[in-house]
């Protein structure tokens, strides 16, 4: 690298000798010139005096002590235009003419070297390959930012295409995905304008307006899950979001007949593993409801139960709020992603008559899909103590909330709050 420097250095320092030799000794030779003539004018004019002073002593218009005198005062003016023109001389030595041709010129010199590294150098792939993140573009950049710049680029290729139905679906997903939901459903709109109403936007749109709503199957998700199903009863994402809010109710029966649709599907658009640990949590939940031990039916679990990371969390009661709890009443808690989508990762259920209590997450309480606990780096944590029987939270019911729990942590959660 320093050699390659010291090689641009001395092209830099030939390129300015060219441009400023030339114009010093052309500076040179022009006061020379000038001194020369200058000179050679003045002899000229002594000679002529002279001649001119010599021919009236002749005519005896001047005598001899006359023309001495007169001799001597041409020679000592002579002597002194000799002097001023040696002083000029320097003077311009000084203060030398026409030096802002050349200065332009290094200027310039200087500017086309810098120019032409910058364009057609290699300085910008200096630091990528000294460093470890070279090879990436993207290194560095967090989740939020990556999903930023992808909503970004989607958006200008819609901008330029906006008959560009792919893209306007690629685009619903990627609003999703960042939690804005009334633009993801002013995408689908866009596509199912552009192409029809297909149970494959459906679904889509209609898992936008529940997350909206908090995850509640509210009769708008419901008309459009109907409405998918009469086109396509198999449809993945429509029958995912059946499964995910059967999941939730804790209809777990449901959500495995509906994630089993999924699998009897041909197509390859999902995650045939997340799809079948998803069934393996369901079936472990419904058998623990009836007291039965259950193990799922294939190895992909295993990787689950042997990961340590969890959150411990000690939940109790207000004093205030004791003599609202039934004996029926069951207690549900659950950790939801605080990054992307706010999809609960893990969740436990337990009997209202054992509070307080000691409640663990971890990936033995997955709620299935590819999103894992062990994957988050915090989590929100949502108690829900149902006289209904459902994770939903109804009115009457008793919540409490911490919106940000670090995976690893233990923490308190008391349940202080009446759903109205």
């Amino acid at each position: 690298m320093a050699t390659f420097w010291i090689f641009i250095a001395l092209v830099l320092l030939v390129s300015l000798l060219l441009i400023w030799l030339p114009h010093f000794r052309q500076q040179k030779l022009i006061r020379a010139e000038e001194a020369g003539v200058r000179n050679q004018t003045n002899m000229e004019l002594f000679n002529e005096r002279l001649a001119v002073l010599e021919k009236e002593l002749q005519e005896g218009l001047l005598d001899q002590t006359e023309f001495d005198s007169l001799k001597q005062e041409l020679e000592i003016s002579l002597l002194q235009d000799m002097k001023q023109g040696e002083d000029e001389s320097l003077s311009h030595k000084a203060k030398p003419k026409g030096i802002l041709w050349p200065a332009i010129m290094s200027v310039a010199v200087i500017a086309i070297a810098g120019f032409a590294y910058l364009q057609l150098g290699a300085y910008k792939e200096l630091p990528l390959l000294d460093s470890p993140q070279g090879a990436n573009p993207h290194a560095g950049m967090s989740p939020e930012q990556l999903l930023d710049q992808e909503i970004a680029m989607l958006k200008g290729q819609v901008d330029m295409q906006p008959d560009n139905s792919q893209a306007w679906f690629n685009l619903g997903h990627a609003y999703i995905s960042a939690n804005r939901y009334d633009d993801a459903v002013k995408a689908f709109d866009k596509v199912i304008a552009l192409v029809g109403p297909h149970a494959e936007l459906l679904g889509p749109k209609a898992t936008a307006i529940y997350y909206k709503n908090n995850q509640t199957m509210t009769p708008e998700v419901q008309a459009l899950v109907d409405e998918a199903l009469k086109l396509d009863p198999k449809d993945p994402s429509t029958q995912l979001l059946i499964g995910m809010n059967a999941f939730y109710t804790a209809d777990y029966q449901a959500a495995i007949n509906a994630w089993q649709t999924i699998l009897s599907n041909e197509s390859n658009d999902y995650d045939r593993s997340a799809i079948i640990n998803a069934i393996d949590t369901a079936k472990m939940r419904m058998s623990a409801e009836n007291g039965e031990a259950a193990m799922p039916h294939d190895a992909n679990h295993a990787g689950v139960i042997a990961n340590d990371k969890k959150v411990t969390i000690n939940v109790s009661i207000s004093p205030e709020l004791k003599e609202k709890v039934g004996p029926t009443d069951m207690l549900f808690v659950f950790a939801r992603s605080t990054d992307g989508d706010k999809v609960p990762l893990a969740a436990t259920k337990i009997s209202a008559k054992a509070l307080p209590a000691e409640v663990v997450l971890d990936n033995t309480t997955s709620m299935g899909g590819s999103q894992k606990l062990s994957d988050a780096k915090n989590v929100e944590i949502i108690a829900v103590l149902s006289k209904h029987g459902s994770v939903r939270p109804q009115p009457g019911d008793l919540q409490g909330i911490l919106p940000l729990v670090p995976v690893g942590d233990t923490a308190t959660l008391v349940l202080d709050s009446v759903v109205q």
